[in-house]
Order: C-alpha cells, then structure tokens, then sequence
C-alpha cells in the first residue's frame, strides 16, 4: 500500500513541476505554466476515500492470485460449476470464430432442410439438446445430483468429466488398493488416512476430476492433522473407523466405481411419417451431418467439378477403396427413409457408424406388428443382413438414403390363407403426426 501511494505521489510531482524541472528540485515555487497544460486539469491529490478504495483493489488482486482450496463439497461444485461456465463462454466464443471464418461458405434456408438439425436426449434430465448444448447440460445434471446421491454422482463425475480414460483407470486402481487395504485391515489407523499432499496422490488421484468427491461419499472426512518434524499441519482425509457392515458396503460402492461408464447424450432418432411422395429420395442434410469445417465443406464444393474427370480415369480397387473410406469419414450421421407397404415413408436420424441391426431395431419399434419379420433393400435393391456385421456407413447408406421395406412373403401367404385383414403398417401414434414431404 505504501508503494502504491508512494507512485501517485511522484505522479503528481511530475504533473505539477512543469518543464525542464527535475523531481528532486524544490517545487514550492510556483513555477511558469506552459501553453500546452494552461487550459488542462491539475490533477488533485487522491482522497481519503480514494485511498481506501485502491487499498481494497490491491487486496482483491493480491488475493487473486492465492487460489483457495476447496474444503466441501458445496465449494468444490461451485467451482467446477465455474469452471463450466467458463468452457461454454469459450465454446461460443469457438464457435462464432467458426462461423466468421466460414462465411464465405453459401448458407441455405434451414427452412429448406429435410430435418432441422441433429439432437441428444440427456438420460439424466430427458431433456432434448442440441450438440452444442450435450456435454455441458450433462455436467450440470451430475453436479446437481449430489444432492441426491453423492457417491452415484462421483462416480459419474469421474466417469464423465474426464477424457483420458488411462488417467481414470490409474486412479480408479489406486483407490481400489486404499479401500482394500482398509477392509482387510480395518483396525489399522494408518490405512484410513490419505495425505493429501503425498506425491502419487497429488498427481494420480486429485488431478482426476471427482475423485474427492468419491472418496468423501465413502465417508472420508477433510481433516488438519500434526505432521511429525513440520511445524505447521497438514490436510488430510481421514476415515473413521467402520463396522463390519459398513465396510462391506464400501466394496460394494467400489464396484460401483470400478464398473462405471461415461454418461452420454443418447442421439433423438426424431421420428417422422411423410405421406407417399415423389420427393422421397431428395434430401437436403443440415452441417451437423458432416464432420467437415466451413472451410473443408467449401474446398468441397471447388472440387465437384472433379469427380467426374477421376471416375472416368482408370482406377485400381485399391484406389477405390480409398476413396471409399475418405467419404465415409466425412459423416457423422445418416438420414434414412423407409418407404413401407402402403408407401408412406418412415423417416429417422442415426450415427454414420452404427450397426445395420439399430436400424432394423428402429423400424420394428415402429411397426403396429412388430412380431412379423420383414426385409429391408438398400438401393440398387441389395438386401440389408438384420446383425451386428456391418454398418450403415459400410453399406454406402450415409449420409442419406431411401431403403424399401418388404414383409417376409411366405409369413404373408400364411396371414392371408388364414383370412387374417390388412392393417395400418405403422403404429396410430405416429400415423397421428403424419406430414407431406415438400
């Protein structure tokens, strides 16, 4: 504070000494005013008050620069919800920079789009997103769960918030060994009590997002404690002593982390029923489909008028393949159509990489008999295998296609002999919101 008072004072020395002076010279003469500063302020000295307030400014900066621990867990959620905020602001920030640097890309109408854009549902919340909105949403939706559950919510914390997967792996397993060291030996102090500055803690466990958490809905408890030759304490948690009972309930809690999973968005197939149309086959996809930057998608679009130049060259299978595997990498997701018996049209969203099996799954769901077994034909009229062998990218059906759907005919022979009466192919819930294809 006094250095600080001490520079407004030479500050206002200098301002107020005039030209060709010298900070050392004696000032209690008026000296002569320069036409430069004759019409200017003469800048005061600060108040009592201003001295105050820049004293509570340099204590908010010194202050800042001494990061505070969190000591609970309501502390720790508001900073990681910080933190959250911080990482959307950069997101849209990320974004917009996207945007600006594709805005020589011609954008469409989205009003002219065969679906409006690609959506997650949050098996938390149940709430629709957008892939923007996904894994923010998610982290919020784990953080207010501590009020539920916190052990459920640490693990999904540990589980989710972190991308290396080795790192959680390496934590998970040092935990393990804390837990087991505990229940077989639970009369040992020792083994209930983790320093919190030990090295291997320090850079395997508490750098792993969660893990505090986990290890406090376990029962541990933050705890100052002597440490022999220091003369200051030291953080620690500390477990106190456990029953039986409890002890096999934290094996049980340590399976639970041991088989944890990522808590991720589940991709809204949006179902949706067109009547018969001839603009079955003309799709207009939105950028969410593609795994291309603006940038990409505009280099694309200048090498179109070489396609067909390459495809009328002699190309060996190799060469094929590549280019093959090159377009299939460019989509993240399919829109498929299904033209059924009655030629209405079903239409869904899917993954580019998902099995063939989710797409037969998606239809059967949607069938009024979803008992009778039925065939699917790519185009070019090839039938798709109802397993787990492919996928819909393998099978040329991304980022769009129009697929024919058949009942199986000797099952239909048999219905038929038997009188049995023809019905809507579709379940009434989605016949209900039935649309035209524009």
């Amino acid at each position: 504070m006094k250095k600080f008072l001490d520079e407004i004072k030479k500050d206002i020395k200098f301002k107020t000494s005039g030209p060709g002076k010298k900070l050392t010279d004696d000032t209690r003469s008026k000296p002569e005013v320069s036409k430069s500063t004759a019409h200017g302020p003469t800048r005061k000295a600060p108040t009592e008050g201003a001295q105050m307030a820049g004293a509570a400014a340099l204590a908010r900066i010194e202050q800042q620069h001494r990061p505070k621990v969190p000591t609970s867990q309501d502390a720790i959620r508001n900073q990681v919800k910080r933190e959250l905020e911080a990482e959307a602001a950069a997101t849209a920030v990320s974004q917009k920079n996207v945007e600006l640097e594709g805005s020589s890309v011609p954008h469409k109408d989205p009003s002219c789009f065969s679906v409006s854009g690609v959506y997650f549902i949050c098996p938390l919340t149940g709430e629709t997103l957008t892939k923007s909105e996904r894994e923010l949403h998610i982290k919020e939706a784990i953080l207010m769960r501590f009020s539920e559950d916190a052990l459920e919510a640490s693990i999904m914390m540990i589980h989710t918030f972190n991308k290396d997967k080795e790192k959680v792996q390496t934590a998970v397993d040092i935990i393990s060994k804390y837990v087991d060291n505990i229940c077989k030996n639970p009369t040992e102090e020792k083994y209930r009590k983790i320093k919190l500055s030990n090295k291997v803690f320090q850079e395997k466990v508490s750098r792993v997002d969660g893990t505090r958490e986990y290890l406090q809905a376990l029962g541990f408890e933050s705890t100052m404690l002597p440490v022999e030759g220091e003369d200051n304490p030291e953080e620690y948690l500390v477990l106190p002593p456990q029953e039986s009972e409890a002890l096999d309930q934290m094996k049980v809690n340590l399976e639970c982390l041991q088989k944890g999973e990522p808590i991720r968005a589940k991709l809204d197939r949006q179902p949706q029923v067109f009547r018969p149309s001839q603009h079955a086959m003309h799709f207009e996809l939105p950028p969410d489909f593609y795994n291309l930057t603006p940038e990409e998608l505009k280099k694309e679009q200048q090498l179109k008028s070489e396609v067909v130049e390459r495809n009328a060259m002699l190309r060996t299978k190799a060469m094929r393949e590549k280019d093959e595997q090159r377009e299939r990498r460019k989509y993240n997701y399919a829109l498929l159509r299904v033209r059924l018996p009655d030629e209405n049209i079903l239409q869904g969203t899917f993954l580019a990489w998902e099995k063939v099996a989710a797409l037969y799954q998606f239809v059967r769901d949607s069938l009024e008999n979803d008992w009778q077994p039925f065939e699917l034909l790519a185009p070019g009229g090839h039938k798709l295998m109802d397993d787990e062998s492919s996928a819909l990218n393998e099978n040329n059906l991304a980022p769009a296609a129009l697929l024919t759907f058949s009942w199986d005919a000797a099952v239909q022979a048999d219905i038929a002999a038997a009188g049995g009466k023809t019905t809507d192919v579709l379940k009434p819930a989605l016949l209900k919101n039935i649309k035209t294809l524009s």
